[in-house]
């Protein structure tokens, strides 16, 4: 439908109707709630990413 062609004008335009949607103050609870999340995201994957301690295969049901 768009082609994936998303400009700065289109973005301009999506942030003022969420802003008038939303108002000044809830626009920056949702800006620092998505960016709390990504910082979340981002820690899990990298915890994922190391080895068990000890060298012994991790187990399904283990959690730290």
């Amino acid at each position: 439908m768009f082609g994936g062609k998303l400009g700065w004008p289109e973005l301009v335009i999506i942030l003022v109707i969420a802003l008038i949607f939303f108002g000044p103050s809830k626009l920056g609870d949702l800006g620092k709630g998505l960016g709390d999340a990504i910082k979340n995201f981002k820690g899990a994957m990298k915890d994922g990413e190391q080895p068990p301690p000890s060298g012994q295969p991790a187990q399904p049901g283990d959690k730290k």
